[in-house]
């Protein structure tokens, strides 16, 4: 079946670009979210006829490899592995020809990288929709399967209260973005200094008005206090490798730990969009607890990028 035919709300994504989670609608964001919900419960399939993926990553990856290369083929669509290493964006091949010759190749690029500029320049020159499978400003894949993990757990997520734990990054951003389309208040607990973008953080609270609230504060407890999830991500990212020790130091006391799952709901899950690193920014207690969904949260990846993908290419 087509994606449009069963969920019309999103009939208008087809060939749209996906660079945020702004790029699409609170109405559209849900529809996504149920469509994931039925291609992983076997409710419905979609064949993209032969579709082709491309695949540009800068930066390293398992998850999102992966769940993209899975989502295409159970999709009947295959994925090209474009490793800027060993093709000529490596070598300095401008983004304005390298979009145009790959947009006559495939059907659709997800580019994972640094600068969201060079995502928004793909956009620009390729006919073909363009994919954020990452930037140093915003990670939309991640938090759609983060979202379809907390309605699993609790089936309606307005209201609910999720807890970002740790550094203001991409996946923090994103956290609130999609959170204030969906109703989700979202806490950002940071040490000062590591708050997230201040940009980010007006547009969030604007597009959440008086639905949801998006808060940040600096110490855990009252970030974490009756949330109905905990969710944490390394202190430094990829390109901040040479931050790692200050990073560290500046984050002591901001391990999601048992104490801190102890001041959530009763129901509280816990997440992390991996990899994770145990003894830091997570304790193997609170990952391995019965409250983690995060291995859940990882196969929602793949459940979440298959809906992506069948909305902008109008799945038939």
């Amino acid at each position: 079946m087509a994606a449009s035919s069963g969920y019309p709300a999103l009939a208008e994504l087809k060939g749209r670009d996906f660079l945020s989670s702004t790029d699409t609608t609170a109405e559209q964001t849900s529809a996504l979210l149920q469509l994931a919900a039925d291609l992983k419960a076997g409710r419905t399939h979609i064949d993209l006829g032969g579709r082709s993926l491309g695949l540009i990553f800068s930066k390293a990856s398992t998850r999102t490899r992966v769940s993209f290369t899975v989502a295409m083929a159970r999709l009947g669509g295959q994925t090209i592995d474009l490793n800027p290493q060993v093709s000529q964006v490596g070598r300095g091949e401008p983004v304005a020809d390298t979009a145009r010759v790959l947009s006559r190749y495939v059907d659709a690029l997800a580019i994972r990288t640094f600068a969201q500029e060079e995502l928004a320049e793909y956009a620009h020159w390729a006919s073909i929709p363009v994919i954020n499978a990452l930037t140093d400003l915003e990670h939309p894949c991640q938090a759609l399967a983060d979202y379809l993990t907390l309605q699993e757990a609790f089936g309606e997520l307005g209201g609910l209260t999720l807890a970002y734990v740790g550094d203001g990054n991409n996946v923090a951003h994103s956290l609130m973005l999609c959170g204030a389309l969906l109703g989700v208040n979202v806490r950002v607990g940071c040490p000062q200094g590591y708050e997230p973008d201040a940009a980010v953080l007006e547009q969030s609270r604007q597009l959440a008005g008086n639905r949801c609230s998006i808060d940040v504060v600096h110490e855990p407890v009252a970030a974490v206090r009756g949330a109905h999830a905990l969710y944490t991500d390394v202190w430094a990212s990829m390109g901040q490798e040479d931050e790692k020790a200050a990073r560290e130091a500046a984050f002591s006391g901001w391990c999601l730990n048992e104490e801190l799952v102890a001041e959530a709901d009763p129901r509280a899950i816990v997440l992390h969009c991996l990899p994770a690193y145990r003894g830091l920014e997570i304790s193997s207690g609170a990952m391995e607890g019965s409250s983690s969904s995060i291995f859940d949260q990882a196969e929602n990846r793949l459940h979440a990028q298959q809906a992506l993908l069948a909305a902008l290419l109008g799945g038939a």
